[in-house]
């Protein structure tokens, strides 16, 4: 690395590290190649792009990809969707979630794990994460009611929650656990497939996830009931029990369904996604194993292991001021970084920035469905989760993927010893 390191930050008008782009692109859309458009072709030829047309069901594109998620995960049931909004809608309504009751979800999660709570009309109830990014098992032990029927685990940022801590605390409280695997298709935590080991699994095909149909979802379970429950409400037309019985009484559903063309542009892609994450694996690992001798920068202990995907590479300092700082100078060396929450930029992954549940208004102006527990109050201020603001006002973060080179992670390294020799 030599004497370049010494030299002043680009950010006072040193020579930047890099200048070219840092690479950041979706990881799977990037991937998208020959197979996929044959597979998609092939539906056009056989022009039976709706899946549950009457005749051909056993040829269906939406079946196949459901049995590679059911052999993929070792779990007996899958619903593919049309995206994980829908799957997480579905789980829900599978676990019997429903008006008034309570759900806990982690503070730092993608909008809609929130909006789906309220969409069932059930009430969410935020919980800390702790450093590793998922929910602090201590947080959601505190946080469970009479009135607390499930939780969502979120795998954010690709990165396993500590699912062993969780479940026995839900197992005690009789609660059910709908893991949200949008992040982290194809992690694992301990071993076990993430999605496999909660009550129902949620996925995300949408573009940025590591295997996409552009937007889609899958949903899996090892329950027949939760799983019948949920082809219900993806289909209220109940398609799918022309060729299964149905073991459930009948309710009104929505329209989730994905189409043969989005599960056709899927299938095949978890071929790829051991190759895709061992790469961005790799990458994380090499960068966090020379960042953990640079004692000015934290790191949870799960960042850069067998349970973190490397998606991105998020660090922590002392306070917001400074990441904002860090960031800047980050971004000045040629490698492009952001403060994860800086109060300004409205990041609706982190629930500060979530308006409607801020002023808990329904799509009609009204309440619903805090308006069903008038007697409680739901605090959902920047105090309700202190520590999680806190973390992420003092976390920066980098993207990271599985087409970052040797070449790119020495520049990252160089420049991030540049910055703390100068700035931490």
């Amino acid at each position: 690395m030599g004497m370049r390191v010494m030299d002043k930050l680009a950010l006072h008008g040193g020579t930047p590290v890099r200048t070219k782009p840092w690479v950041s692109k979706y990881m799977g859309s990037e991937e998208l190649g020959a197979a996929e458009k044959e597979r998609v072709l092939a539906v056009l030829e056989k022009k039976r792009i709706f899946r549950y047309l009457p005749k051909g069901l056993e040829t269906s594109e939406c079946a196949a990809l459901e049995e590679e998620y059911k052999s993929f995960l070792g779990i007996d049931y899958a619903l593919a969707v049309n995206s994980g909004t829908s799957a997480l809608i579905c789980a829900l309504v599978a676990c019997g979630v429903g008006p008034g009751d309570e759900v806990i979800l982690p503070a730092y999660t993608w909008v809609a794990t929130a909006a789906v709570i309220t969409l069932v009309g059930a009430i969410p109830v935020l919980c800390e994460i702790d450093e590793s990014l998922t929910m602090d098992p201590k947080d959601l032990a505190k946080r469970i009611t009479p009135r607390t029927k499930a939780v969502i685990v979120v795998h954010m940022r690709g990165i396993s929650a500590a699912m062993g801590e969780i479940m026995s605390i839900a197992k005690a409280h009789g609660l059910k656990v709908i893991e949200d695997a949008a992040q982290a298709n194809g992690g694992t935590y301990r071993g076990q497939m993430l999605g496999s080991i909660g009550d129902v699994g949620c996925f995300s095909l949408q573009q940025s996830k590591v295997i996409t149909t552009g937007e889609g979802g899958m949903l899996v379970t090892n329950s027949e009931e939760l799983w019948q429950r949920a082809v219900l409400y993806h289909d209220g037309a109940g398609y799918q029990y022309r060729f299964i019985e149905r073991k459930i009484p009948a309710f009104p559903g929505q329209n989730y369904r994905l189409t043969e063309l989005q599960a056709a542009l899927s299938l095949g892609q978890l071929e790829k996604m051991p190759r895709i994450l061992q790469q961005a694996k790799g990458n994380k690992q090499a960068i966090v194993s020379e960042l953990r001798k640079q004692p000015k920068i934290e790191l949870a202990p799960v960042f850069g292991t067998e349970e973190d995907l490397g998606l991105s590479l998020i660090f922590y300092v002392p306070d917001g001021a400074q990441a904002q700082h860090v960031a800047k100078a980050l971004t000045a060396e040629g490698i492009e970084a952001f403060q994860v929450y800086d109060g300004v930029a409205k990041d609706q992954h982190i629930y500060a920035n979530w308006e409607f549940l801020k002023t808990k208004r329904d799509p009609w102006g009204g309440s619903y469905p805090w308006s069903l527990r008038p007697e409680m109050e739901y605090d959902y201020s920047e105090n309700i989760c202190p520590f999680t603001l806190d973390l992420l006002q003092r976390a920066v973060q980098v993207h990271l993927n599985h087409l970052v080179t040797k070449e790119d992670i020495a520049d990252l390294l160089q420049a991030m010893d540049k910055i703390a020799l100068h700035l931490l």
